[in-house]
């Protein structure tokens, strides 16, 4: 076995330029994602229309329509819960402020930092702190929406584009198709399109059906706005391990302030922690699981490097991402390795081995006995 530095050097080379490129072009790849990824999901419905005699471009211009309807029933929903929840907000904001100082004259009582603190003087500097910063605050936040509509309308242009000349890319890719290999590409594109629809799909109904239990539970514990708080630890659920348990801490940390009864935050914990092995075990490896086909270690991994480019951006799509790279990677003999890293099914052939081994084994010893 020989190893070939010139090999390794190229490899490396290509995955530095790679990491620079994706940070580099972050504005552009993004929304370029995002829209891809919607693309896959609306494609049937686009179909649909055009099966109806409906014009490419009207038909691109209905299915976005039903994707801002989506979308924006969806934001009306959070907005008038938290509307509804504007008083409780603001004393949870002065609760968090008074654990805030208490833990700090606690802290500083059993391990001496500075003599004498004050808690009046504590939450002082505190509320001077928040309003110095409100400024500062208010620039990065009108900044931050600024950037949101132009990546957002960069999207919806992005998706229309997909959409509209889906077959005019599908004809354009095939022309890379290896000589004689027409079919067995077209159906590597094909079997990239349903990974990223299977995925984006399973996750909206694992979103829906997580979202029903976690509202059902905090309305039978006796939380306000259990709907709000349920359907956002579902939504968070999109971002693999960080996601479900930042949806969790939330409706706990609100459980905490806003009740007395310590049993009450308990009970929160102890449903999310249901809801989630719920998830774990049974929902995510039969809806989103079966489509995307990702071992833990590849999806920690894609974790990892898209929080690290894109944020989280990256965390989401990133997934899907390794998904379609699999894929592609099984269709090329120089990378059919790759592809056995990122996906399960060398760990399932080892098992399915692994019982036919021991059937044979059994054979033997039955036919000389």
């Amino acid at each position: 076995m020989k190893l070939s530095f010139q090999k390794a050097f190229f490899t490396m080379a290509f995955i530095a330029i790679l990491v620079a490129f994706l940070v580099v072009a972050k504005s552009l790849l993004v929304p370029l994602g995002i829209a891809l990824i919607l693309a896959f999901i609306l494609y049937p419905l686009h179909k649909k229309f055009t099966s109806w005699g409906l014009g490419k471009i009207f038909a691109g211009f209905l299915s976005i329509l039903v994707l801002i309807l989506v979308i924006g029933s969806g934001v009306t929903f959070f907005s008038a819960e938290i509307i509804a929840l504007s008083d409780e907000i603001s004393n949870f904001g002065s609760k968090l402020s008074n654990l805030y100082t208490d833990i700090i004259i606690f802290t500083n009582k059993n391990v001496s930092i500075v003599d004498q603190l004050n808690e009046d003087e504590l939450l002082d500097d505190l509320t001077s702190w928040l309003k110095n910063s409100a400024g500062a605050v208010l620039g990065g936040t009108f900044n931050s929406t600024a950037n949101f509509l132009t990546g957002l309308i960069t999207m919806f242009i992005y998706l229309f584009l997909f959409l509209i000349y889906n077959k005019g890319l599908v004809r354009a890719f095939m022309k890379f198709s290896p000589a004689g290999k027409k079919d067995q590409f077209f159906n590597m594109l094909k079997g990239v399109q349903q990974v990223g629809q299977k995925y984006l799909s399973g996750m909206l109904i694992l979103i829906l059906i997580l979202g029903t239990l976690n509202s059902i539970g905090l309305w039978i514990i006796g939380i306000d706005s259990p709907f709000l708080f349920g359907f956002l630890a579902a939504s968070l659920s999109i971002i693999p391990y960080i996601g479900t348990t930042l949806g969790a801490t939330i409706p706990v940390l609100y459980a905490f302030m806003s009740h007395d009864q310590l049993w009450v935050p308990l009970a929160v914990a102890m449903l999310f922690w249901f809801v989630q092995l719920l998830e774990g075990n049974f929902l995510n490896p039969k809806i989103v699981g079966s489509s995307v086909n990702v071992n833990a270690f590849a999806a920690i991994l894609s974790l990892i490097i898209g929080a690290s480019v894109w944020g989280v951006a990256g965390m989401v799509l990133f997934l899907p991402f390794a998904a379609m790279l699999k894929v592609i990677c099984k269709e090329y003999e120089q990378l059919k390795p790759f592809g056995l890293l990122i996906g399960n099914d060398n760990f399932v052939e080892r098992k399915k081995n692994k019982k036919g081994l021991f059937k044979r084994l059994k054979e033997k010893i039955t036919s000389k006995k």
